[in-house]
């Protein structure tokens, strides 16, 4: 993650319409999985930063993180929770079939070696275990913003599964969001086809009040309806995959 990037992530998870509705998303999977299960889940928050997702995911039980840039971790409340590493197959960096949930939100393409990355997952999740992650979608779409934060890819559904299957986990879903914002990211390549613009300045700025607030409220809608409807395109994915030995 770019230095300037990191400094304001509070604030975009915070605030801004793209990190709320993603968050409302991806706690509407976890409902949904937490109905199967009466006891509390261990889990685990890749690449948590300073545990911003840790007061939501507290009623579904402990949950612990794994942050690779110690300068992100400064919330007293959850330092002992995160252990500062980048994540490893390597023995010790995390416990061996631990996890009930394991939680990957738009981490896995900032890692050179996704299947290594994956591998290291499957084998900390206990059996019966789910990994929910969260990538930006499709190649064609890539741009000077994946450039500027450092990303080795955006995925399609077919690399995505294909890198999830080949690392010991069964595919229970697997699903587009942010359908609405292909054309606006298409734009944005037309007009700076190079990158030069975002490239030279990255930093994401949060929109007026009301018009955050509506796209909040709108991405909100469109993953709701996700939920149901299979998008056959969009600028994420989201999958939900089992450790089934």
């Amino acid at each position: 993650m770019q230095a300037e990037y990191a400094r304001q992530y509070r604030t975009l998870w915070e605030r801004h319409w793209w990190w709320r509705s993603r968050e409302a998303h991806v706690l509407s999977w976890v409902k949904s999985l937490r109905k199967e299960h009466s006891a509390a889940w261990r889990i685990l928050d890749v690449g948590c930063g300073d545990g911003l997702f840790f007061e939501a995911l507290e009623p579904f039980g402990m949950v612990e993180g794994l942050e690779p840039d110690a300068s992100l971790v400064t919330d007293p409340r959850w330092r002992e929770r995160i252990k500062v590493a980048r994540l490893s197959e390597n023995a010790g960096t995390l416990p061996d079939s631990t996890y009930d949930l394991i939680l990957m939100l738009d981490v896995l393409e900032h890692i050179d070696d996704d299947h290594a990355a994956l591998r290291a997952l499957h084998k900390s999740l206990r059996p019966g275990g789910r990994l929910l992650l969260t990538v930006p979608a499709l190649q064609w779409l890539w741009s000077g913003h994946d450039v500027a934060n450092a990303h080795y890819r955006r995925y399609d559904r077919e690399t995505l599964r294909r890198a999830l299957e080949d690392s010991g986990f069964r595919v229970e879903s697997l699903r587009f969001y942010f359908i609405w914002t292909v054309l606006p990211m298409l734009a944005r390549r037309w007009l700076d086809p190079a990158g030069r613009r975002i490239r030279a300045d990255h930093a994401i700025s949060i929109l007026p009040p009301m018009l955050n607030r509506m796209l909040t409220m709108a991405s909100r809608g469109e993953h709701s309806l996700g939920k149901y409807v299979r998008w056959p395109l969009g600028s994420s994915l989201l999958a939900v995959v089992c450790k089934s030995d």
